[in-house]
């Protein structure tokens, strides 16, 4: 069935932990979908609006690539009356038809965005190219780990201008590449041409993954060129800076940097906390104190992955009918604190560290004191401190140290590295960014 296909296919995008708690509950409902509507059932409103909200434009482009027409995709709880789910799907395809532009996410945007040292700079280059796109700077190039609120910025802009008229299309750059090999393969490729050379502004999510793919790549520089002739805004992000993507063309990188490039880095605990409040507020859910520092200081950096725990604790409250006290969400989010920790362990980071900085496991954890050997244990020692749930003296017997102050001193050392040295950060980062995605 289309319909499973197109899920089995998103289940290879988004998390698994979503998929399955979430994205598993949809029942396709054959009866009321039609050739350009997809109708799911979903046992309550709470999974129906988290859906909505975070995956409904996905699964439609999805339809979009498997069938070459766009589909609305609209939830209807199990237990609500058949004339009012009509009517609610009809409304909602109205809404659709309305919108000249891509659809983007409306929470996504620069009031609901919380800005702190960690993103400052991202969030005021974002404003600015939003006020005067295609003339104050173009392409503008947002980089940074995953789930710090790239996407956010990147659709925020798009929000932005969409009230003006202008004609904006947002896209992952996996979906551009789909979208290429659905046209070129159906030899229909002045439609895609069409679509993404005439527009004012051209969002593009993950750019990063256009490494190594030729023949993506000359066609985007063909449309980079001609929109950037044309004045018309280009915004990219990517989970690393231009000249550090792999795969990627000089010729790409060069026009990546044309422009303003500005990172987001792992927020600050205070701005953590201020996102889970600005969460709690939009979505209306009653988080004391004690509960939110909790989860801003061990659900990790990830801020889609707080976001999930609120909104996966919410749910359970409601469910159970329970009043969210701390005992409660320690409780609820115990296992993603868990697996977050226990999924990773010190050969692993070894293993990541050794191919990253071509340094052999060996040398590592041995007593060598070359300064390569000597700055890749450091970095091991540091990300094993802070992303593993082992304690220093255990550290410091995995590293063959004498005790737990000679961890502390290589792990104040990096600390010294990544204030003032910004390469040195970025490289860290990166490294603490694929033993997380490696292992969770």
């Amino acid at each position: 069935m289309l319909s499973d296909d197109i899920l089995e296919l998103l289940k290879n995008e988004i998390p698994l932990i979503e998929y399955e708690r979430y994205i598993a509950q949809l029942k396709f409902n054959e009866k009321e979908s039609k050739s350009n509507l997809a109708v799911f059932n979903v046992p309550n409103v709470l999974i129906s609006n988290w859906i909505k909200t975070k995956y409904r434009d996905k699964i439609a482009h999805l339809y979009e690539l498997k069938t070459g027409i766009r589909h609305n995709v609209e939830f209807i709880i199990k237990n609500e009356d058949i004339k009012f789910k009509k009517s609610q799907i009809i409304d909602s395809i109205e809404r659709q038809k309305n919108t000249k532009n891509t659809i983007l996410n409306p929470s996504y945007n620069f009031e609901t965005f919380i800005v702190g040292e960690s993103n400052k700079y991202a969030f005021t280059a974002a404003k600015s190219v939003a006020s005067k796109p295609g003339v104050v700077y173009n392409p503008v190039f947002i980089y940074g780990p995953t789930g710090l609120g790239k996407t956010h910025l990147l659709q925020a802009i798009g929000n932005y201008i969409q009230e003006k008229n202008k004609i904006v299309i947002y896209t992952t750059i996996e979906q551009f590449m789909n979208d290429f090999t659905y046209h070129i393969r159906n030899q229909i490729m002045d439609r895609f041409r069409e679509k993404y050379r005439n527009c004012d502004v051209l969002l593009i999510d993950d750019v990063q993954f256009l490494m190594n793919k030729v023949q993506t790549q000359e066609e985007f520089f063909h449309t980079f060129n001609e929109l950037h002739a044309n004045k018309s805004q280009i915004v990219l992000t990517s989970d690393k800076p231009p000249k550090m993507i792999d795969g990627l063309e000089d010729r790409l990188k060069t026009r990546f940097e044309w422009g303003l490039i500005a990172d987001i880095s792992y927020p600050e605990l205070e701005t953590k906390i201020e996102i889970i409040k600005k969460k709690c507020e939009l979505d209306g859910i009653a988080l004391n104190k004690e509960v939110i520092s909790y989860i801003a200081s061990n659900m990790g950096d990830n801020i889609r992955e707080i976001e999930s725990a609120i909104i996966n604790l919410n749910a359970y409250a409601s469910l159970m009918n329970q009043k969210i006290s701390i005992d409660f969400a320690k409780n609820i989010i115990k296992e993603q604190i868990k697996q977050k920790h226990e999924n990773i362990n010190l050969e692993n980071i070894i293993k990541v560290i050794s191919k990253e900085l071509n340094i052999k496991s060996s040398d590592i954890k041995s007593k060598k004191r070359t300064t390569s050997i000597v700055e890749a244990r450091r970095i091991a020692i540091y990300l094993a401190r802070n992303i593993t749930l082992n304690s220093m003296p255990i550290i410091a017997s995995f590293f063959n140290m004498k005790d737990h102050t000679a961890v502390s001193h290589s792990i104040k050392k990096i600390n010294e590295l990544i204030e003032k040295n910004e390469n040195f950060r970025l490289r860290v980062d990166e490294i603490k960014n694929k033993i997380l995605t490696k292992e969770l």
